[in-house]
């Protein structure tokens, strides 16, 4: 009896077939690492008024504390409101179109409604105000923001991500002088960080990772 395909047309349907497994297992891949928080990157959010923290950070020398007045003492870091804004801009560029808003928000007396960059789930308790407290810098979660002329979010804030801090806290804080800087973190020698665990008095992993830690 014949056979209905002929061999060279069997290795062909094979051959097609081998090659679409490979494809889709080279796409499953692909995607695993680009949504991988080390690899991911966020468009950014589209805000009231077009903020660069590359000008007013890395060119001016604005400390983030002089916007974000509550990080240091507070579970929210802060916005600025229209009155900080214009303790420059009341002087500043303001024929600027870019400034538009701000300035009818003065003369309204409505609020800028900035929109988060960094927001995480409700079910998530997170405070600024004892992670700054502990030695964690700004660029260990919102990245050097100081070459962002749009903010954008550079981190996953998944709780994977958290967690990899959480297991070895003392690798990823840094001396209070030094946590608002936009430096990379140079690597720790061990004394430095023992020093720093007894200075910040860190918890050990499996308080830092337990589940009520971050979810109350």
């Amino acid at each position: 009896m014949t056979p209905p395909f002929s061999r060279s047309a069997v290795l062909l349907v094979k051959l097609i077939l081998l090659g679409l497994l490979v494809g889709v297992a080279t796409w499953i891949a692909l995607a695993r690492w680009t949504m991988s928080p080390r690899n991911m990157t966020f468009a950014p959010v589209a805000q009231p008024i077009r903020f660069s923290h590359k000008h007013h950070v890395a060119d001016d020398g604005i400390d983030c504390r002089y916007c974000h007045t509550s990080v240091e003492n507070s579970a929210t870091a802060g916005m600025p409101s229209t009155s900080v804004c214009l303790s420059c801009h009341s002087q500043l560029f303001l024929d600027s179109p870019l400034l538009a808003t701000l300035h009818d928000s003065a003369r309204t007396g409505k609020p800028l409604h900035w929109a988060r960059v960094h927001d995480l789930p409700d079910f998530v308790y997170f405070e600024h105000d004892i992670h700054v407290a502990k030695g964690v810098a700004c660029i260990e979660c919102h990245g050097r923001v100081d070459q962002m002329p749009i903010t954008w979010r550079t981190a996953s804030l998944e709780m994977q991500w958290c967690l990899r801090c959480h297991r070895d806290a003392p690798n990823h804080v840094r001396p209070l002088n030094q946590v608002l800087s936009m430096a990379p973190q140079k690597p720790l020698s061990a004394d430095e960080i023992r020093q720093l665990n007894r200075l910040y008095h860190l918890r050990d992993a499996q308080a830092l990772t337990n589940c009520s830690t971050c979810h109350r």
